[in-house]
Order: structure tokens, then sequence, then C-alpha cells
């Protein structure tokens, strides 16, 4: 087995989380990491045996005995790091959302078709078992012609810092640009746009909301200026369309699980479930995700390709299999999102290229 060799940038709160998803993957190592908190890398070398640290993430890149590099950093520093990383010949994985702001997304993935390097971003709910056993059932022809889908996402108080966990950065536009939209909305959109294979966006309406009732003190100290509520509603080529609703906080007790429906059939996520006629009865059916993953397991050995974004993208260096379209995927996400702000800004439905016009870079120069 060809061993990886990774470098990491940032080994923050999500920097652990992905030294973590690593670290049980067969011939990877990680061989350097860059941070500006010492005390930070010293945790990282240390819990996971990290040969090099520095303070400098230009020596990392300039370090010839590194594959790929993780980019584990705020939103709005998704696109610098990222570039310098491909222009300096590594491919990239970097965590979600791609960035914040889609001209900055779109900047990503064209200079890493220009440079020839893989791009992937983190979307983890295109592995989960509800995605690959729905993505099977849609591929079949079980749900017929596919037309609409519903992509949601419920906290009923969730909110980073403002609500007892996480920092003020979380929800700051200068460092996250985004709210619940690119916090979580990112992936079940994605998750969405994957089951639908990924149609191209034609137009897009919507509405933020920041309404619910927060700790005076912690809305103060925190800067709180980002959206807590995000809704959406989508047109794409073939007539097929996309609605959205993501609450970070919400005086609701929950929301029905994401959904796809064709003219044969339709799929909730969650909890799993496959609906249809048959022999013109109604029919509402269950499956058995845990026993099918573990015989596919058994049958396939390349299905561990795809137990997590981690494991993939190693599988993906490695040749093993090609690359899902996660950048590609992660972009038009972007170009939802983005749309969703746009349209509430402006009172009305926006075109995808009126987006792309629109869209304002929000990187940190480096």
């Amino acid at each position: 087995m060809k061993e990886i060799r990774l470098g990491i940038i940032g080994v923050g709160q999500i920097g652990k989380i992905h030294l973590n998803e690593y670290k049980d993957i067969p011939g990877v190592k990680f061989v350097a990491a860059a941070d500006l908190d010492e005390a930070a890398l010293t945790e990282a070398s240390e819990n996971f045996g990290i040969e090099r640290t520095t303070t400098d993430f230009r020596e990392l890149l300039a370090a010839d005995d590194i594959d790929a590099v993780d980019v584990c950093l705020h939103n709005n520093l998704h696109m610098p790091f990222t570039v310098a990383a491909l222009e300096a010949g590594k491919d990239v994985y970097c965590e979600k959302p791609m960035a914040g702001a889609y001209v900055d997304a779109v900047k990503m993935l064209k200079t890493a078709k220009a440079c020839g390097r893989k791009l992937s971003i983190q979307l983890g709910t295109l592995f989960d078992k509800e995605t690959k056993v729905a993505r099977r059932l849609i591929d079949a022809g079980r749900l017929g012609k596919v037309f609409h889908a519903r992509s949601t996402g419920f906290r009923r108080r969730g909110r980073p810092f403002v609500d007892g966990y996480g920092t003020e950065q979380f929800v700051q536009k200068k460092v996250a640009a985004g709210g619940a939209l690119y916090d979580m909305g990112v992936y079940h959109i994605a998750r969405m746009l994957h089951l639908l294979g990924l149609p191209a966006v034609q137009r897009i309406s919507g509405k933020v909301y920041q309404e619910t009732d927060m700790d005076t003190a912690r809305r103060e100290s925190s800067g709180y200026d980002v959206e807590e509520l995000g809704l959406g509603f989508v047109k794409f080529s073939d007539g097929i369309t996309l609605d959205i609703i993501e609450a970070w906080a919400i005086h609701l007790d929950g929301f029905e699980g994401s959904s796809i429906v064709g003219s044969q059939g339709g799929i909730r996520l969650s909890p799993f479930s496959f609906h249809t006629t048959l022999d013109d009865v109604e029919m509402d059916a269950g499956f058995d995700l845990k026993g099918t993953d573990w015989r596919w397991r058994q049958l396939d050995e390349m299905q561990t390709a795809y137990d997590s974004p981690q494991s993939h993208w190693i599988a993906a260096l490695r040749g093993d299999v090609d690359l899902l379209p996660t950048a590609e995927t992660a972009l038009a996400t972007m170009l939802i999102s983005e749309g969703i702000y746009l349209s509430d800004r402006l009172g009305r439905e926006v075109t995808a290229d009126e987006v792309l016009a629109e869209s304002k870079s929000t990187a940190v120069k480096i």
C-alpha cells in the first residue's frame, strides 16, 4: 500500500477532528502541520505524531515530501490558503463551506483545474448510509423521473457561542461569512444536489432571519451578524426544483427529514423510508441500512473508499477510485447559499449569472 504523506494547515477545533478521522486509515502519515498557535501545534504533534511543525504555512507548502494538504481554517481563509497550496503543486482537501463567497469558491476550482491538482471539500453527508442507499435506488430508476427535493436542517437552539458552545468567530461575517446556511446547511444542500445528479442552477429565491432571542451579554460580545434561519427555493435545468429550510434556532420541535421525489417513488432520508404505489396500492417501506452496508462491504473491498470523506480522499489520492465531484457540489452549494443572501437583499428571485456578477470576495489576504 502506497503511503500517503499529508500536511495540515490549522490544528484548532476542526483540525483536530480531521486528524482523528485520518488516524484509523491505513497508510496515512501526517508529516507537517502549520498554525499560528504554537501551543496547538505542540499538542497536535504529541497526540498525532506529526514530525514537523511551523508557524509559517509557506514552509509547509515548500516541502517536497508532502502529497496533499488539508486546510482547516475559518471560512474566509479557505480560498487564499487553498489556492496557495494548489499553486505550490499540492492536492488539497478543504473544510466546508468551500469559501466565504461564491466568487472565491470559483477561483479555487479554476485554480485546481489550471494546476492539474485534485481538490476535495469536506461533505460528510455524501458518505452516510442513507445517502448511499438513496443514490443506488435513484440510479436503479426506482423513483422514475426525479423532479423535486427538500433540504432540511434543524436545531432548536444551536447557535454557536450565543447558545453556549464554540467561539464568537462562527457568528461573525468577517470570519465565517454566513450562519446557519454556511455552517450546517452546506451538508444538507450538498447531499440533495448529489442525489439530484448536480443539475445546473438557474434561479434562486430566499429569505434569511435573525429573530430568536438570545443572551444579551453574548449578543453584545459576539458581534453576531449572521442568519439563524435560511429559507430558499431553487429552480434547476430540466424543470427540477429544491426547497430549503435550515435552522440554527427556531421555536419548533423538529422538521421532517430531507426528501427527494420522482414520478414513481420518493425517499425520506431521516428516518429512511421509501414510498411508492404497487399494483395501485400506496406502499411505505423501510430498509435495513446497517445490514446492507455490512453486506456491501463484505462483497466489495472498494466500499471502504466511501466510508468517510477522509477515507475517500485517501483512496482517490492512491488512484484506487475516482474522486467524487465534491468541489463541484460544494461550489453549487455556495451558489445557492449566496443566491439566498442576494435574493433576500434585493427582495426578488435572482439568476445564477446575477449571483456570480454580484459576488464579492470575502477572503482574508495572506
